[in-house]
């Protein structure tokens, strides 16, 4: 009952837009003051001690790729490169957006970020073009989404310091259903342009094709750096973020010489200001976690489930259900420190494969980065263009249909995430 409580509260703050750290802080410390012998010193060093981890260091590291590559205007070469590859053919724009987020994906791995650059950029070049207009907010929200499933992801890292799965596991899981995702936008694209001949592009590309190709080249390589490495057994992923900063770096100051040395120091200031916030939820889920724990909510909710069914995949179709509601009012990095601890217990209780059951639960969350009404991605999207909101939802629920699809098909066949990383082993 008490952990009822606390879970309430903490839900209400949440739908009530305070801070999510603050929200799982506050009614965890009231446990502890009013229900618990422990003191609020302990629960303090419990706080600090979840942030001693070296796996964890990668998420500022890769914030900073991201921040980097943003501020050296790396995004706008990929950009140019995607529109000189593709940008003739018909519904060319519409590839562009969608080869543009992957390509930007290996830099950012956050939805928020991609659509706010590449939002800026691809959103008005197809309104001017004739694009309909809930075809482009349906089409850059969804596209968004394959930034935060292809390594580096921020939520696989996140999973990977809650649950101690390797995080290098993980991301060479994402890369196939990632891989997918864009065919499957690909195809939209496809099917869409084929209803709407006049979606043709005038023939124009700005500059030598082969120039915008070539000058991209050095920034394709940054995947490289980080899933070659992790395959090839070089770097960890924290050491893969560290050698990919030091990468753009090189780029950036000596290569293309775009960045200054002001650019620089707004980037790191991004980048604390977005760490801090993530390392403060990650703390603040550590004490609303040892709450339930002490509570045992997690033994009572396998207890629920374990009597209601022993089937893996059943087990997988109700907490996608349960997920793709906590992330349409919750953001993902947040839902993964607070779902993995309660589920992946009982994950492996069923003989889930738990590198397999990550990327259905970091998937399932990011559904909710686009879901209507509150997802993080249809306002970043709103504020950085002249589309509307309602526009948006419009746009947006074919493809919310379609990814919940691709879930189930996730679900079923295992082998879309695993196959990568069996090569590997």
């Amino acid at each position: 009952m008490i952990a009822l409580i606390v879970t309430l509260v903490a839900l209400a703050l949440i739908l009530a837009r305070v801070p999510v750290g603050f929200a799982l802080l506050i009614p965890s410390a009231g446990y502890i003051l009013f229900y618990s012998s422990q003191s609020l010193t302990a629960a303090v060093e419990r706080m600090t001690a979840s942030l001693n981890s070296f796996p964890l260091l990668a998420v500022p590291l890769f914030i900073l790729v991201g921040s980097l590559a943003n501020a050296a205007g790396l995004s706008d070469r990929i950009f140019t490169a995607a529109q000189a590859l593709v940008g003739r053919v018909r519904g060319g724009l519409g590839y562009v957006n969608i080869l543009a987020s992957l390509g930007f994906s290996w830099m950012s791995g956050s939805a928020a970020s991609d659509v706010a650059v590449l939002g800026k950029i691809t959103t008005p070049q197809m309104l001017s073009r004739g694009y309909p207009r809930r075809f482009v907010a349906g089409l850059t929200s969804a596209s968004s989404l394959v930034a935060p499933m292809m390594p580096p992801s921020i939520p696989a890292i996140m999973f990977g310091v809650a649950s101690g799965v390797s995080i290098g596991a993980m991301f060479l899981a994402s890369v196939v259903p990632a891989l997918l995702l864009t065919l499957v936008l690909i195809l939209s694209v496809f099917l869409y342009t084929r209803r709407h001949p006049g979606l043709i592009e005038s023939g124009q590309v700005s500059g030598s094709r082969r120039r915008a190709v070539l000058t991209a080249l050095p920034v394709a390589f940054a995947p490289v750096i980080v899933l070659g490495g992790i395959l090839g057994g070089i770097f960890t992923p924290t050491e893969a973020a560290a050698t990919t900063v030091a990468y753009l770096l090189v780029l950036a100051f000596l290569v293309y010489r775009s960045l200054s040395l002001r650019k620089l120091i707004g980037a790191l200031r991004e980048t604390f200001s977005t760490s801090v916030t993530i390392l403060f939820i990650v703390a603040s889920s550590a004490m609303f976690g040892w709450v339930l724990t002490v509570e045992r909510v997690p033994h009572a909710l396998a207890d629920l489930i374990l009597s209601m069914t022993d089937s893996p995949t059943v087990f997988l179709l109700m907490m996608m259900v349960v997920l793709l509601l906590i992330g349409m009012v919750m953001e993902p990095t947040s839902a993964v420190l607070i779902t993995t601890p309660v589920l992946f217990p009982i994950s492996q209780q069923l003989n889930v494969d738990p590198v397999h059951f990550g990327v259905v639960l970091v998937f399932t969350l990011l559904i909710g980065l686009f879901t209507p009404p509150v997802g993080l991605v249809l306002f970043v999207l709103e504020s950085v263009s002249t589309l509307r909101n309602s526009e948006i939802i419009r746009g947006v629920l074919p493809y919310v249909a379609v990814f919940i699809g691709f879930a189930i098909l996730l679900i079923l066949v295992p082998q879309i995430a695993l196959w990568l990383p069996g090569i590997a082993q």
